[in-house]
């Protein structure tokens, strides 16, 4: 008797707890919160990205623009042109910011030859030659300038590593067809 006591109540507990409803606002809120939490974060992180991409097209194009402005560049002057390059990314690190600078003329019959090159904090791009072949026009030249840089997720890293960008941008000079250096 004793016995169908304890199990009457303990079931009849039961039967009332399973028809509460009391907290299931909070047991749904406790279950959907972390991914509402990873949602939010990763489109910040996803922000962040489409936002440094573009910082490294612009920085490829300020770097390009700079350096044709005039028919021949100096040292000080490339420095000039990376450095700016190098701020268009404020306020991301630059830690992991390469270029890339490659100025080429064009002989008679529209083969590319490099005139001169300044790489720094990456590997020279190698096919640069064939990324200017349907710019060739005989005796003219063309300035290519890559831009690298590895942008680092902060809330996303443990599932996405860091994400390599690279731009290239392409202008002529703009008072002769070949940019020298002095």
């Amino acid at each position: 008797m004793f016995r169908g006591i304890k199990i009457t109540k303990l079931s009849g507990f039961f039967q009332r707890w399973l028809r509460a409803r009391d907290g299931i606002a909070a047991i749904e809120a406790a279950m959907v919160f972390p991914l509402l939490m990873t949602l939010l974060l990763g489109t910040f992180d996803m922000g962040n990205a489409i936002l440094s991409n573009q910082k490294t097209i612009r920085a490829s194009q300020i770097a390009a623009d700079l350096v044709t402005r005039t028919r021949s560049v100096d040292s000080a002057m490339i420095d000039e042109a990376i450095e700016a390059s190098r701020l268009a990314f404020s306020p991301f690190s630059t830690n992991s910011y390469g270029v890339d600078m490659v100025s080429i003329s064009f002989d008679d019959d529209s083969n590319p030859q490099i005139v001169w090159r300044e790489t720094r904090n990456m590997t020279a791009v190698a096919d640069v030659l064939d990324r200017v072949s349907a710019l060739a026009e005989p005796g003219g030249g063309v300035m290519v300038v890559v831009v690298e840089f590895s942008f680092e997720p902060i809330f996303a890293g443990f599932v996405v590593d860091e994400i390599q960008m690279q731009e290239v941008a392409f202008a002529r000079g703009r008072k002769s067809a070949v940019v020298s250096r002095i």
